[in-house]
């Protein structure tokens, strides 16, 4: 069983930045892909990017460039970094743990840019 503990959301205006945080506990494998996805109102739930345990990462389009996601192994935790937010950028961030034990996600946290 995998838990994950998403922080960092909140109110932003358009240009600013926020930094979303998620710890993963619990049985983890050793070979796993952590990301962030993302859920307007109305909207799809869609890739926002991924990292691999081994570094390997992968971006949705809308976000390349602004978004950055990086990870600490050791504390089982990754960031995004989220520059020059735009109000299509408001939803709820959810957190994600692939691996050969299965799917994890968190409870997401909500990110509105707003003026």
């Amino acid at each position: 069983q995998v838990q994950l503990v998403e922080s960092g959301g909140g109110l932003v205006q358009p240009g600013g930045s926020l930094r979303l945080s998620c710890a993963a506990s619990g049985s983890i494998w050793s070979i796993y892909v952590m990301g962030w996805y993302r859920q307007g109102p109305g909207k799809p739930r869609d890739l926002v990017a991924s990292i691999t345990s081994t570094g390997t990462t992968i971006y949705g389009d809308s976000v390349k460039g602004r978004f950055t996601i990086s990870r600490n192994n050791a504390e089982r935790t990754i960031y995004l970094q989220m520059n020059s937010l735009k109000p299509d950028d408001t939803a709820v961030y959810y957190c994600n743990l692939k691996s050969g034990g299965g799917e994890s996600w968190g409870q997401g946290t909500q990110v509105t840019v707003s003026s």
